[in-house]
């Protein structure tokens, strides 16, 4: 795969030529042991963000073995450690199993968060509900930081997307989204990760999400960076999401009742 694209600078960074991008967008991924979908979805996103040239580059995060799935803490830990490499202005954050089917949805930042999967195959295309922002979309560096970016507080599947949607609607933004018709994204089927369980706790934690808003995100985010390799095609963001440490803040919450 490298070979097909030799435009490609380490870390699989792509800097158009003979243009000025508007946006310098970093893709964050969160991700575990699912090479064959990283895979395909390299091959795809990389053709087509380099034909909306873009200065772009692609941020792959992942937890060590042992721990639950965080996917809206992994999001905030890529967020961080990609400034660390370039002020990105526009930031995508991403599944590794959706892949958009056509060059109409601009991978770029607007006025307000903007959720770019509105029309997924799975779904037969159609929006489940209103204040869905899951599985890819946009918001600029100023949005995030102004939300607090994701709670750092559900581990295992589901809540986070419901809970950064709330934030962005208690911020005063309102949801983007580009024409039903140009949003179609195709989901490669997957069965769920023994390491990401359904969250029991997410309704509880939703109920808390006044409380937990100023408390959990960008704000409180801690891990440890276990290693940050530039790959020819990604930037591959290995971390310690310090689990144990984060329920301890919840517990209170998802204690049985």
């Amino acid at each position: 795969m490298v070979a097909l694209m030799p435009w490609l600078q380490p870390g699989g960074i792509n800097t158009p030529q003979g243009c000025q991008p508007s946006d310098h967008v970093a893709v964050i991924v969160p991700y575990r042991d699912r090479v064959s979908h990283l895979h395909i979805f390299l091959s795809h996103i990389h053709p087509f963000l380099t034909r909306q040239r873009l200065h772009y580059g692609i941020f792959i995060v992942e937890p060590s073995s042992n721990e639950t799935f965080n996917r809206g803490k992994l999001m905030n830990i890529g967020f961080a450690e990609a400034l660390k490499i370039y002020n990105w202005s526009c930031f995508v954050f991403h599944d590794v199993d959706l892949l958009p089917e056509n060059d109409k949805i601009l991978y770029s930042c607007g006025s307000n968060p903007r959720h770019l999967s509105s029309a997924i195959d799975k779904f037969k295309y159609r929006l489940p509900y209103s204040h869905l922002f899951g599985g890819a979309s946009s918001m600029s560096r100023k949005h995030f930081i102004s939300v607090n970016g994701y709670s750092n507080d559900y581990w295992g599947w589901g809540g986070e997307d419901d809970d950064l949607s709330w934030r962005i609607s208690q911020s005063g933004y309102k949801i983007e989204r580009f024409r039903h018709a140009d949003s179609h994204y195709k989901m490669i089927p997957h069965k769920r990760e023994k390491g990401n369980p359904v969250n029991d706790c997410r309704y509880r934690l939703l109920e808390k999400r006044l409380v937990r808003w100023k408390k959990s995100g960008l704000n409180n985010l801690n891990y440890e960076l276990l290693s940050l390799n530039m790959t020819p095609l990604y930037v591959n963001v290995v971390v310690n999401t310090f689990e144990n440490t984060s329920r301890d803040e919840i517990k209170h919450i998802c204690k049985s009742k």
